[in-house]
């Protein structure tokens, strides 16, 4: 029987655990992140403040489209560009925290956003890594976002270090991947 005072370590203990899980980083010290990705018509670059403009154009643009693919609640009509200061500055902090790494897909002469790719760590057993993607509308409605996948699975398998990534939406669906158990 686990009385209250050892619930309250218990807690604790597993608060402690998830703190230091989102604190480790995804690639070790030694490998150097590739920082970019040049196709023949789009480029990769950081996710962050230098990019924002355009993410936010991108994004609003495709709110429903992106709901749709990615099966969630963002983004919502009413965004900010106060909103999106905050969220690319929280994007720079992951990237030099290497905690996870998220990417704009723009257009080679980077005048246009056509999505964005991230690299995030799992927290599901059996992942390392957990790729998602999305794109605009546009940009989807031209068959883009299979070519992006194509080129960025084959990216990932040859250029990041991990054994085993995720990509829900994609090879698994979004609710068989959510229901897989957490890592211990």
């Amino acid at each position: 029987m686990i009385r209250p005072a050892m619930a309250v370590v218990l807690v604790s203990l597993a608060s402690l655990y998830v703190a230091a899980f989102a604190q480790q980083p995804l690639v070790p010290e030694s490998f150097a992140v590739p920082v970019t990705y040049t196709a023949s018509d789009y480029k990769l670059v950081p996710l962050g403040p230098d990019v924002a403009r355009l993410d936010y154009d991108a994004y609003m643009s495709s709110i429903e489209h992106i709901q749709g693919r990615m099966g969630g609640k963002w983004p919502r009509p009413g965004l900010t560009m106060d909103d999106q200061a905050k969220d690319m500055a929280g994007e720079k902090s992951q990237w030099e925290g290497r905690k996870s790494f998220p990417f704009a897909v723009l257009t080679r002469d980077g005048s246009k956003e056509l999505g964005c790719f991230y690299l995030r760590p799992s927290r599901k057993q059996g992942h390392d890594a957990v790729a998602t993607m999305w794109t605009t509308k546009e940009a989807f409605d031209k068959g883009f976002e299979d070519k992006l996948y194509a080129d960025m699975k084959a990216w990932v398998a040859q250029s990041w270090p991990f054994q085993k990534v995720a990509w829900p939406g994609r090879e698994i669906p979004q609710a068989d991947f959510r229901a897989l158990p957490n890592k211990p």
